[in-house]
């Protein structure tokens, strides 16, 4: 198990896919039969990163229930009622660390990050929200943010149109192409982050953003780029293309492909 801390921000309420986050928090919300969340932490442990905080805000309950239950939800098991033993029959288990912090239930994601500032130790770790995977390399990626010496390094990703995009010959106005949802050319952050502890004295209590400007001034950020796979999910659109694409390919499942 890596020393280095990954924080996830799963306090929101996820207001734009309220058809699911109406009875659950977003990071539950199912991608193939397993809470988001799940397959963010997996893609972290899959390089030994398996020590989480979880910044826990909206039905923050809900979330410690499913871990806690989570050997009886993913097991067969026997269940003697009179001793309260339960005997596993394939004894399937995760191998996670998790600090659950409740970091308020109206709390920006600034807020929520200084209040787990007490499970971080002098060195550096890591930071991402409850709701986007990736086939990222963690480990390229924590090893780029020591080699660049900042406080900060987000990773950079071409993002998906969410319009198609036309092509038009300017001289006569006529349509010379239409591209359905094409990949930019430009990055925007995943959210996959590595900080220095340094970090803390440019948090304030609003969203984390915030931080970004500030270190840009004094050149304390860092861009760690991924040409790969990742999606966001912020809409019930968004969470039905990643349930269709983990039927088909799973190009985020990198535990399984190693």
């Amino acid at each position: 198990m890596c020393g280095m801390k990954t924080v996830i921000l799963c306090g929101g309420k996820g207001t734009r896919m309220k058809e699911e986050t109406e009875f659950k928090p977003k990071p539950l919300v199912e991608i193939g039969g397993r809470p988001i969340l799940w397959h963010i932490m997996k893609i972290y442990a899959h390089y030994g990163f398996n020590d989480f905080i979880l910044a826990l805000g909206y039905k923050g309950n809900m979330i410690k229930d499913y871990f806690l239950n989570q050997r009886v939800f993913a097991n067969d098991f026997t269940y003697h009622h009179s001793s309260n033993e339960i005997k596993f029959h394939n004894p399937i288990a995760d191998d996670f660390k998790i600090t659950f912090a409740d970091t308020g239930q109206e709390s920006l994601t600034g807020e929520r990050l200084l209040g787990v500032r007490k499970y971080i130790t002098d060195e550096e770790f890591m930071v991402t929200y409850g709701d986007g995977v990736g086939d990222i390399n963690i480990g390229e990626l924590t090893n780029f943010h020591k080699s660049q010496k900042t406080v900060a390094t987000i990773t950079g990703v071409h993002p998906h149109s969410k319009y198609g995009l036309v092509s038009v010959d300017k001289e006569n106005k006529l349509v010379t192409g239409f591209h359905q949802k094409p990949l930019m050319h430009d990055y925007v952050s995943s959210g996959f982050m590595v900080f220095n502890p340094k970090v803390f004295d440019y948090l304030d209590e609003g969203p984390l953003e915030n931080v970004f400007p500030k270190l840009i001034k004094d050149r304390q950020l860092s861009l760690y780029t991924h040409d790969g796979f990742w999606r966001g999910m912020d809409t019930y659109h968004e969470m039905e293309e990643l349930n269709r694409l983990w039927d088909e390919t799973k190009p985020w499942a990198i535990w399984e492909k190693s």
